[in-house]
Order: C-alpha cells, then structure tokens, then sequence
C-alpha cells in the first residue's frame, strides 16, 4: 500500500472505529449502567488501543454526550410517525423499550456537556415533535395550557417507560403488553381530564 492510498482509508476506518466504540459503550451502560463506563474499559471490549476512544469523544463525558444526541435522534424519529398523542405515547415507551441504554443517558444532565450542538439540535428536534402530537389534538381535551397538557403527557410516557425499565411494573402489568397497558392508561387519563371538565 502506498502512502498516498492510506489517507482515503482512513475516514472509512475511522467511522467504523466510533461506532464499535459507541455499541461497546451501550452494551456496557445496558449491563452496568452509566456510572460504571470507562474509556480503558470501552477500549477493551472495542478491541482498539486505550487511546481511541478519547480520540473520538475526547472524554468520558464526550462519549456520554454523543450517545444521548443520537438517542434524542432516534426518538424523534420513533415519535415523527405518530398518529396521535396517545400513539406518541406508545412509541416513546418502545422507544424506551427498545434503547434503554440510551434512555438512561439522554435524561441525566449531570452526565452530559449540556450545550453541545448535536445533542441540543437532536433533543430540539424531538420536542419539536412531541409538541406536534400535542398541538394536533383538539383545544377541548387540551384544557387551558397546551403546554401543560404537553408536560402531562411527557410525564405520563416518560414515568411509565422509567418505572418500566427499572422492573417496578412487574407485579401490575405481568405478562401484558407494556404498550398496550400505557394506551389503556393514557385512554384512563384523557377519560378523567374529560370527567373534570364536564
């Protein structure tokens, strides 16, 4: 190989080199949780020098960043679909479901270089289409503060999916479809919220 053709191979390796470095570390916070990643160890199970990782994500904290900012990605994908909000709903819990590793990461602040550009353009994105679900359903079972009706709803979804992932819906929801429990629960909600304003 001559040096001129090294240089062209270099991005290819260096793409592949990022995301076996990223699965290792979702493998690892699925398995142990976030506070347990280390570089060094990411390096082994990546099969690469210890160097590597900080090559790519500079730090612990830079990885952590970058594994959130494409959680929020793929979450705005998973919710841009949605029929409604109760389906928004559904698909923020598989969502969840789906990526655990990731949901831990992208709602622990503590963990992430909170103004990165990714992760900021990725979490917008997918609040931008939560509030899209939101602002398609209509004013009467909105109630007075859409926002509020927004934030009852990420509320809703987001506290079943962590209760879920952390085994404390066991005994309630058995040998159920998780996602089909949250619909009848979001239908429970929407029911009661129409209740009251009757």
């Amino acid at each position: 190989m001559t040096a001129a053709q090294e240089p062209s191979r270099r991005p290819y390796h260096h793409g592949d080199l990022r995301r076996a470095i990223l699965t290792a570390a979702l493998d690892a916070i699925a398995t142990d949780g976030p506070s347990a990643l280390s570089l060094r160890d990411l390096a082994r199970r990546a099969g690469v020098s210890h160097a590597a990782p900080a090559h790519h994500f500079r730090d612990r904290t830079g990885l952590l960043t970058a594994i959130a900012a494409e959680g929020f990605g793929l979450l705005a994908t998973a919710l841009i679909e949605a029929t409604d909000l109760k389906d928004a709903g559904v698909r923020y819990v598989r969502f969840a479901r789906e990526h655990p590793a990731h949901f831990q990461v992208m709602f622990a602040p503590e963990l992430l270089r909170t103004d990165d550009l990714e992760l900021t353009t990725a979490r917008a994105l997918a609040a931008d289409t939560l509030r899209g679900a939101v602002s398609a359903m209509h004013p009467e079972e909105l109630g007075i503060d859409a926002r509020l009706a927004g934030v009852a709803a990420w509320s809703l979804a987001h506290g079943f999916a962590t209760l879920l992932l952390s085994h404390n819906l066991e005994g309630p929801v058995g040998d159920k479809d998780p996602e089909e429990v949250f619909r009848t629960l979001a239908v429970m909600m929407f029911r009661s919220e129409a209740r009251e304003k009757a």
